[in-house]
């Protein structure tokens, strides 16, 4: 059973957590929406995770097994960004990404986003 976040308890760049996406089972994500703005608004922008590796695809970032809480080889759907309300995420987090891996994310999101 999930626990009940604390008061004020909002989610910060960068962070794994668990989010209801079209479908009411939870699944990983990324939080990718600033932090200032998470604090305030009712949505927050998610790249979410998958478990299925398409070698071909090369806009998926590799999540080691053990990063960042997660159990399994996760990749980083960048070209898949999602709005969900904060009401969808699951607390608490499962961790956070590596600064490293947090800017390859941003990167490749860029790119698939032709920004």
């Amino acid at each position: 059973m999930p626990a009940k976040p604390p008061p004020g308890w909002f989610p910060r760049r960068g962070e794994v957590l668990r989010a209801r996406f079209a479908s009411s089972k939870a699944r990983p994500g990324i939080a990718l929406s600033a932090t200032w703005l998470n604090r305030f608004a009712l949505d927050v922008c998610v790249v979410p995770l998958t478990t299925v590796h398409d070698a071909e695809f090369s806009l998926r970032v590799l999540l080691k097994a053990g990063e960042s809480g997660l159990e399994h080889d996760s990749w980083a759907k960048c070209d898949q960004v999602h709005t969900v309300e904060k009401r969808a995420l699951v607390y608490p987090p499962l961790g956070r990404l590596s600064v490293s891996t947090l800017a390859r994310v941003e990167e490749t999101v860029r790119t698939a986003l032709q920004l």
